[in-house]
């Protein structure tokens, strides 16, 4: 695979001409070069990590943050990581010819509708490498040519990673062009990629809302937003109290970084005082700065290092980072008013014993993922048995939630007759 000599337009002419061969491919021919891509992976591991601490290097000398640095990050464990990803694709029903619907019309004629592959499908995406390896591995199975297009901080990371999948697909049979990187390069050539829609049946922005704002303003092909995670934990009056924290803390600690981690916590004030101090405690020690109303300062006596007072601005942020909105409610209602005022509809949680107020937020919190007792930290395709994902959908059309296997694809009508013609 060549990183490209080639215009963008060139790059998505071939993966159109190989997406026409690849929606005819058997699902034995896709499986077989997915096994032969996580071979791949873990036989190159050393030249993955070798270019992948070039990435780091020049990532650090640029001054990204320890959550991007962790992002970027790939080593021994996260090679096999990816490998292991790719090998849960391979055992994955192919959605490629499932029958959706299927009866006889009036006329005698044998109607069945069916999933078939979107096409070309375009993934632009910041930081993380091992998207290289999950895209590519869910368009392979479900039939369709990528062109992937990272950042430019990842810059070797992709190329290697984008080799090892195109060499080893094409050495199973699959056509050249089915895997193809578009080197990160300037706004501009987001653009030019964003107007292909002679070739690219679908874009998909894994970013922040940087990078959906500069496809929005010029993208003729169409768009699924995977974009940013404005993710809330809300414990409500009544909750266990060890297990609000346990959560809470999870949700923000344990991979700060990701867009599946929370930003702002809200607790009923029934038991903000038996919930705040000991978990506020719990996150600065664990190194998060507070951001928070004057109700939870009064609440949990603190002040100091890492505990600032919030302004508007916050409970609109997406961190990324070791940072957290609090905030104390008195309802039910008024926290599933905050979310949904102040949420990207991406992940949202409630910690509650109340069968009633969990049917409450899950029925009236708008997001694609609503938790009742448990971490936002779960919305992942791998962690919902989809093997990896694009990204996670935050709008309504077509996709919603993990983008994987059957999110990219589309359906056919296939009508079988015998001489009907319409009077």
């Amino acid at each position: 695979m060549a990183i490209e000599t080639r215009t963008v337009a060139q790059t998505c002419a071939q993966a159109k001409e190989a997406a026409h061969k690849l929606a005819a491919l058997d699902s034995a021919v896709k499986d077989a070069a997915l096994r032969a891509v996580a071979h791949d992976l873990e036989a190159r591991a050393d030249e993955i990590i070798e270019a992948n601490a070039a990435d780091l290097e020049a990532g650090r000398a640029a001054g990204l943050t320890d959550a991007l640095i962790d992002r970027l990050t790939l080593d021994g464990e996260r090679v096999k990581v990816m490998a292991d990803g790719v090998r849960t694709i391979v055992e994955l029903d192919d959605p490629v010819g499932e029958e959706l619907e299927s009866r006889t019309l009036y006329n005698g004629l044998d109607l069945r509708k069916v999933r078939v592959p979107l096409g070309v499908v375009a993934i632009v995406y910041e930081a993380r490498p091992n998207v290289t390896v999950d895209a590519a591995a869910l368009a392979i199975k479900s039939g369709n040519a990528v062109v992937l297009r990272g950042s430019s901080t990842a810059e070797r990371s992709n190329a290697v990673l984008a080799a090892i999948v195109a060499e080893a697909a094409e050495r199973e049979g699959l056509p050249e062009g089915s895997v193809s990187l578009i080197a990160g390069g300037d706004r501009s050539e987001l653009a030019e990629l964003s107007q292909q829609d002679r070739y690219v049946d679908l874009i998909i922005p894994r970013g922040g809302e940087g990078l959906k704002n500069a496809l929005k303003s010029t993208a003729t092909v169409p768009v699924i937003y995977a974009a940013a995670g404005n993710c809330h934990v809300y414990v409500d009056a009544g909750a266990d109290v060890a297990m609000a924290q346990r959560i809470a803390y999870n949700a923000k600690v344990q991979r700060p970084g990701v867009c599946n981690s929370a930003e702002t916590l809200l607790v009923h004030s029934d038991v903000a005082a038996q919930v705040l101090p000991g978990l506020m405690d719990k996150l600065r020690e664990a190194g998060v700065e507070l951001r928070v109303d004057a109700r939870t300062r009064a609440l949990a006596g603190l002040d100091g290092d890492g505990v600032v007072t919030a302004t508007d601005e916050d409970w609109d942020t997406e961190y990324l980072g070791m940072t957290m909105a609090i905030k104390v409610v008195d309802s039910l209602e008024e926290a599933i008013d905050h979310i949904n005022r102040h949420g990207t509809g991406h992940s949202e949680a409630i910690v509650t014993a109340n069968d009633s107020a969990a049917q409450a937020f899950t029925n009236e919190v708008d997001a694609a993922c609503v938790y009742v007792n448990a971490s936002t930290r779960f919305t992942d395709g791998g962690e919902f048995g989809m093997g990896a994902e694009m990204g996670n959908s935050t709008q309504k059309l077509h996709a919603r939630g993990p983008i994987a296997l059957r999110e990219l694809t589309t359906s056919k009508y296939i009508v079988h007759g015998t001489g009907q013609v319409r009077e």
